[in-house]
């Protein structure tokens, strides 16, 4: 399990060094670097994507599990548990004098709870090291969390380091749902939650990029449905194409 705790730290040292730098980091650096962070997001999104096995499998899987999320609106329902979660930050750590409105603030601590805890890459990455083994996807987002903590960390101060217990709570759960996982997977079927994730992240960094305000939490639950769906396109439509092939 190294892609949790190396992310966690990420982090959490991120932070503690933004909010120590503070308005000495230049302001260039400040206002343009989460659109380079949400370019290498959708680049690693594409890198993904191109690993799938059954595309309409993976479509299918992805626009049904969008279509639940949005039903559900869970991505309104974890914005109103972030806001709950900075009322409690609040008072264990005074927020930091800064030119953000109060409703600026828990606007930004929001949308980096989303971005950090419950993101594409990290539930997809976390779910792909349980199966795998291979934590890479992990330490590209500890990377951007790093460098993303620390640019956020100068307005909002120290709070951004207590987002790292909840991201590593939630991504060592999913690591150990997907290690039980595992036995019941073909390489088909990985490919294919692998390619699904690479849809989430594509969509992540337009969001982190400003290009595009995608609901990234309403499309998760299509990691949850693209290995079933996939095992069951390989049963019953692939044999079929065959059959009328030959």
């Amino acid at each position: 399990m190294i892609g949790p705790l190396v992310n966690s730290a990420a982090l959490a040292g991120g932070s503690l060094a933004g909010a120590a730098l503070g308005d000495r980091i230049p302001v260039n650096l400040r206002t343009r670097m989460p659109v380079v962070f949400g370019l290498a997001s959708v680049t690693l999104g594409v890198v993904t994507v191109v690993k799938v096995q059954y595309l309409p499998a993976v479509i299918l899987a992805f626009l049904v599990g969008t279509i639940t999320g949005e039903l559900c609106h869970l991505e309104t329902g974890i914005t109103k548990l972030a806001g709950h979660a900075r009322g409690f930050v609040d008072r264990l750590i005074p927020p930091p004098k800064t030119h953000l409105t109060h409703d600026q603030f828990i606007s930004t601590f929001v949308a980096l709870l989303v971005l950090f805890c419950i993101s594409g890459m990290g539930i997809f990455g976390s779910m792909n090291e349980g199966m795998t083994g291979d934590p890479s996807l992990l330490i590209v987002k500890s990377i951007l969390d790093l460098f993303t903590a620390a640019i956020f960390a100068t307005a909002l101060g120290y709070s951004v380091a207590v987002l790292a217990l909840p991201q590593l709570v939630i991504q060592v759960s999913l690591f150990l749902l997907a290690t039980r996982l595992l036995p019941l997977t073909t390489p088909a079927m990985i490919a294919d939650f692998t390619a699904c994730g690479g849809i989430i992240m594509i969509a992540t960094g337009l969001r982190v990029a400003e290009i595009k305000p995608f609901a990234v939490a309403n499309m998760l639950p299509s990691l949850f449905l693209v290995m079933p769906i996939s095992a069951l396109w390989a049963r019953f439509m692939v044999p079929a194409a065959s059959f009328k092939i030959h």
